[in-house]
């Protein structure tokens, strides 16, 4: 299938497309999934998170390269203890329904992501806090329920992004369809696979935006989303199909972009349930897959294999010892060491995009030399939520096998164990898939989570990352490389090491 998609993409390539320029003015943005939500308090996923940018900031933020940059604060004291946080804001700042931006503002919208009665997707990043203080109108006082060092790269989370009080009371459990905050864009409507916002003409930042109206489109099939880029239906189109980048940079229109990302690609196995709770059949998995292949055939080579729990560029990985190389003789030999001499059969659950549906058929392919038959499933974002991250208990999940990626976009090691490995980060709580538990994991993860001493941090992380990797509750695959491509016209538009996406600076040359 992967050589007939490659040889029918080739042959529309060199095609003379009919030129469809956007107004002046306007950017397309080409996507590979559907926008789910535009609350960031309630989001799970990159690309609405990336939509929701658009319109709302938090206190702090990053820059292209990732480095935490102050947004609507202006300076942060810490105490010694890293147990009180005190915000000095930006004046003269508004919402885009005319609210002020105020520490009211900010009180009031951490406190509605922070109360368990809203049950938003990500207050558990919100945990670390016991109570916000509006000192005065430019002065927000936060204290923790234990100390933090990394509390501000939580601030800089997208899921910290400020909602206008105004809109949190006029439309409460609603808000995901009236996102109003005070960035440089403002909302004109949401359907499933198409965003459109528009400039904010009362921006605070001078001379931004500099383009009236961008829009988010889903495309999730690659040929399809590059095309709607050579067609100039599309200024910027993001994944770049990986195997056909060398094609396109032969194109005088447009520009591909790669840089590193802080993925971390995997499939997570349900260890509560047969045979994934044998850590034999978990390590046998991952001899099974070859990580380079893997990497070549899904990724065109753009990436490299995981050598941790955590990519690593990331803040505080650690390389683990190279356990897991490509062995299918001792895949097999584990296999029947667990009582599975012939195999078994099980499902691979993973998205609908193409490059997605490529990598679980690799996976497939990688599987049934060793006598494993997965049947593969793409599920559509909706379909993915009931049946992944909205159960209700473990009892109730009926994941075997689950192809999936994960970006820390807090940029700290924190947010790259605790979601993902820590017991208490099963669904719908977090993103712990894998169902996987571990008390001395548990205790690690804690241990790192509660103290601001560096090198304690550095050092339960450590720990963290070896037991993880000795539990194997994970088939490591690779941290692929971001790819993106756009036309020679546009500029300022970035994606960040996590996957997420600024278009502040946006132009049209």
């Amino acid at each position: 299938m992967r050589n007939r998609l490659l040889a029918t993409l080739a042959v529309i390539l060199p095609l003379s497309l009919p030129h469809m320029a956007s107004a002046a003015g306007d950017v397309v943005i080409a996507l590979d999934a559907n926008i789910v939500g535009l609350d960031p308090a309630d989001l799970n996923d990159n690309l609405s998170m990336t939509a929701s940018r658009t319109m709302l900031q938090g206190l702090y933020g990053f820059d292209k390269d990732m480095k935490m940059i102050p947004v609507l604060a202006e300076s942060t004291d810490a105490s010694a203890d890293a147990m009180e946080y005190t915000v000095h804001l930006r004046h003269g700042i508004v919402f885009h329904d005319g609210a002020p931006f105020d520490a009211t503002a900010v009180k009031t919208s951490f406190e509605r992501a922070m109360d368990p009665a809203n049950g938003l997707k990500r207050r558990s990043l919100y945990d670390p806090i016991a109570k916000v203080e509006a000192l005065d109108a430019a002065t927000v006082k936060i204290t923790l329920k234990y100390p933090f060092g990394a509390f501000i790269n939580n601030l800089a989370h997208q899921a910290y992004a400020i909602s206008s009080p105004k809109a949190i009371a006029a439309f409460g459990k609603e808000l995901s369809r009236h996102p109003t905050g005070t960035g440089p864009y403002k909302f004109v409507s949401w359907q499933t696979d198409t965003m459109v916002v528009e400039k904010n003409d009362h921006y605070w930042k001078a001379g931004l935006p500099k383009i009236d109206r961008l829009t988010i489109r889903s495309n999730p099939e690659n040929g399809s989303r590059l095309a709607s880029l050579q067609a100039g239906e599309a200024q910027f189109i993001y994944p770049m199909p990986p195997e056909l980048v060398k094609v396109v940079e032969k194109n005088p229109a447009i520009d591909v972009v790669s840089s590193r990302s802080i993925y971390a690609r995997y499939v997570a196995m349900n260890t509560l349930r047969k045979p994934f709770d044998d850590v034999r059949v978990r390590h046998a998995l991952n001899y099974a897959v070859d990580k380079q292949a893997f990497l070549k055939v899904v990724f065109n080579g753009y990436g490299v294999p995981l050598e941790s729990v955590l990519p690593n560029n990331l803040s505080g990985f650690v390389k683990q010892p190279a356990i897991y190389g490509y062995d299918p003789a001792k895949a097999r030999a584990l296999l029947a060491e667990a009582g599975y001499p012939n195999g078994f059969e099980t499902t691979l659950w993973g998205g609908n995009s193409t490059i997605t549906q490529r990598g679980m058929q690799f996976l497939q392919q990688q599987f049934a030399a060793v006598g494993v038959k997965a049947q593969v499933e793409p599920l559509e974002s909706g379909v993915a939520a009931a049946k992944i991250w909205n159960v209700k208990t473990p009892a109730e999940a009926t994941t075997l096998m689950h192809y999936t990626a994960w970006s820390a976009s807090t940029g700290d090691a924190d947010w790259g164990l605790r979601p993902l490995l820590s017991s208490k980060s099963y669904p719908p709580n977090l993103f712990n898939t894998s169902y996987y538990a571990s008390p001395v994991e548990d205790a690690a993860i804690q241990a790192g989570l509660t103290t601001a001493d560096p090198a304690k941090r550095a050092a339960a992380y450590t720990e963290a990352q070896a037991q993880a990797w000795k539990d194997a509750p994970w088939i490591f695959l690779v941290s692929d490389d971001n790819i993106a491509a756009k036309s020679k016209k546009l500029s300022g538009i970035y994606v960040l090491p996590d996957g997420q996406m600024l278009t502040e600076d946006a132009a049209l040359n």
